[in-house]
């Protein structure tokens, strides 16, 4: 990796358990994108076994379970990533489905929170008469960014793409599910990406969190979008794909877990 930085992410989970509850964390940068990870450590208090496993989309997943009482676990890792914006190609071609790889198909589909079926006639109203290719699904990523107001705490775990399409708000899950849901639409492949974001080059507007965006497979890969800041952004790192959030839930439990503190952070080391 020639031109490269370094950036240090993590995050911390504070739960309270009424009793033993299995639990999936899906946290951990992916190994197959363009950043490499230099080093990790997990620290759970108190101390629980876990597992690693990895999902039917390739994302790093943590089993364990979750103790009575108070519960917390806590992930730090070092990162090298490229100091180049993301990447961008405005003459990336759409392909038709009969051409797309096999494992793309999956990402055509409507999904839990992409219901692109309902959404059809106005993805074809709004973007039908746009040429294809990549300079289209930047018109879904500016209409979206625009479209939708950003909310915090304006949709919950059941809000749909369509929902916030109607209500016109929404936080950065909701925006990458409606961009997806509108490239599905148009037959353009959409996935649903979660990960960190570093304040690089950019003024913090809101508090760390994870951050959502999607991808289009155009040409013979897959492009970087986010509706939510509709600019290319330095140090993205990618924690999990998926058809949707259903996908890539960074906590999962099977049982009533209260979450008490979330933080995160994504930073770049500069000495």
């Amino acid at each position: 990796m020639d031109e490269s930085i370094r950036v240090r992410v993590g995050c911390k989970f504070c739960d309270l358990a009424p009793e033993r509850t299995p639990a999936v964390f899906q946290v951990q940068p992916r190994k197959d994108d363009v950043h490499e990870l230099i080093e990790e450590s997990w620290e759970t208090t108190p101390d629980v076994d876990r597992h690693e496993y990895v999902d039917l989309y390739g994302n790093i997943c943590q089993r364990l379970t979750v103790p009575p009482g108070e519960f917390t676990l806590r992930y730090d890792a070092l990162v090298r990533t490229p100091s180049t914006l993301d990447a961008a190609d405005p003459d990336a071609p759409e392909l038709p489905p009969a051409d797309l790889p096999d494992d793309v198909l999956v990402y055509t589909a409507p999904s839990r929170y992409c219901l692109s079926d309902e959404m059809a006639a106005t993805a074809y109203e709004l973007f039908g008469s746009t040429p294809p290719g990549y300079r289209r699904v930047q018109e879904v990523n500016e209409f979206v960014h625009n479209h939708l107001e950003y909310r915090y705490g304006s949709s919950t775990s059941l809000t749909t793409a369509h929902a916030a399409f109607e209500s016109g708000v929404g936080v950065c899950r909701d925006f990458a599910h409606l961009a997806v849901t509108l490239c599905r639409a148009l037959d353009i492949p959409a996935r649903y990406t979660f990960g960190y974001l570093p304040d690089i080059d950019v003024e913090p507007m809101y508090p760390m969190d994870f951050h959502a965006w999607f991808e289009a497979y155009l040409g013979d890969r897959w492009w970087t979008f986010d509706p939510r800041n509709n600019e290319r952004r330095i140090g993205r790192i990618a924690v999990g794909h998926g058809r949707d959030a259903l996908d890539v839930a960074m906590a999962t439990t099977y049982g009533s877990v209260i979450l008490n503190e979330l933080s995160v952070w994504s930073d770049e080391l500069t000495d």
